[in-house]
């Protein structure tokens, strides 16, 4: 039951009651309607414009997303140094180690190729940083990617300067006699008088003139494969297989210093000068083969001459005069 209110009347100095009309009931509730309407409108507006109210919570997280977004930044800018790095490996590796070994160059496409195939990224999207997030994932996959095939290029360049060494080494590069040693270079490769018979013929290799019992070194790492005189005219003679297909050939030795099945390092002494065989005096013969065609080995000697002896021992050479074998 509603209350029911009084005023006082001064006139009568009595109280009388309040009467409402039904046009002014329905114009205090429109009122408080109303009211109540501008009231919301208004804590709508300034919910909407005051600042957003975080928790400890959120704060913390939204600092570990700042972080994250940091190092990620730093992490690109890392990767961009791995990059040009690397680039400089690859460049070298193509213009300089690779052609020094007769080695292809890797292709671009090759080193830098993508990934194919499915997406390999779906898990990382969706997400409010996930372009970030992709782009730096695609930069490490494919710098990881390059690294792999530079390890690989290395390891065969290192595989191929093995090779190369052990060719080098292998290689009948050195004079089989010193020059101290030498009485002198009697004769070179090519036309030359033989000795017996006078007439010119072909000489297959380089005579040097020493006493009897000079000593007698090996050009160029290898083994022995003979080391006797079975072959008509050499005398007691000395083959060397260095591989890659040079065999070298020592002839008209006074005794040997290895035998057959020997290995043998460039230096090594293996025999005396002599003169056994089809020869005129105490020499050595020295010949070369490259694929089982004699060669001339002057043009082996790099390892011990000076190039100033290398000139006078190739004008001597050149000299078409009398062998002596």
């Amino acid at each position: 039951m509603s209350k029911v209110k009084y005023y006082y009347d001064s006139e009568t100095l009595s109280y009388r009651k309040i009467e409402y009309k039904k046009g002014r009931k329905f114009r205090i509730f429109f009122l408080s309607l109303l009211g109540m309407l501008l009231s919301g409108f208004l804590l709508l507006l300034l919910y909407i414009n005051i600042p957003y109210i975080e928790t400890p919570k959120e704060i913390a997280l939204k600092r570990e997303l700042s972080n994250m977004e940091l190092q990620f930044e730093l992490l690109n800018k890392k990767m961009k140094e791995a990059e040009i790095v690397l680039s400089e490996v690859e460049r070298r590796d193509n213009n300089i180690y690779r052609v020094y070994f007769e080695a292809n160059p890797i292709p671009e496409e090759q080193r830098k190729a993508g990934f194919g195939g499915i997406n390999r990224y779906r898990d990382l999207e969706g997400f409010d940083n996930s372009k970030l997030i992709i782009s730096t994932s695609k930069r490490i996959d494919i710098l990881t990617k390059q690294i792999v095939v530079q390890s690989k290029s290395l390891d065969e360049i290192a595989k191929l300067a093995e090779e190369k060494e052990k060719l080098l080494t292998s290689i009948p590069a050195i004079q089989p006699l010193r020059n101290e040693d030498l009485t002198r270079m009697a004769s070179g490769f090519g036309y030359r008088t033989d000795p017996f018979t006078k007439a010119r013929k072909k000489h297959w290799g380089m005579d040097f003139t020493a006493p009897r019992g000079t000593p007698v070194y090996a050009s160029g790492d290898g083994k022995v494969i003979q080391a006797d005189n079975t072959a008509s005219g050499y005398g007691k003679h000395i083959r060397i297989d260095h591989g890659y297909g040079y065999i070298s050939l020592y002839a008209h030795l006074y005794k040997y210093n290895v035998r057959k099945g020997n290995k043998v390092k460039r230096g090594d002494l293996i025999g005396f000068v002599g003169s056994t065989g089809r020869s005129e005096a105490p020499h050595l013969h020295y010949e070369v083969f490259k694929d089982n065609e004699r060669i001339n080995p002057i043009n082996f000697y790099y390892g011990n001459l000076s190039p100033e002896e290398f000139a006078e021992l190739l004008i001597i050479a050149e000299q078409e005069n009398q062998s002596l074998d």
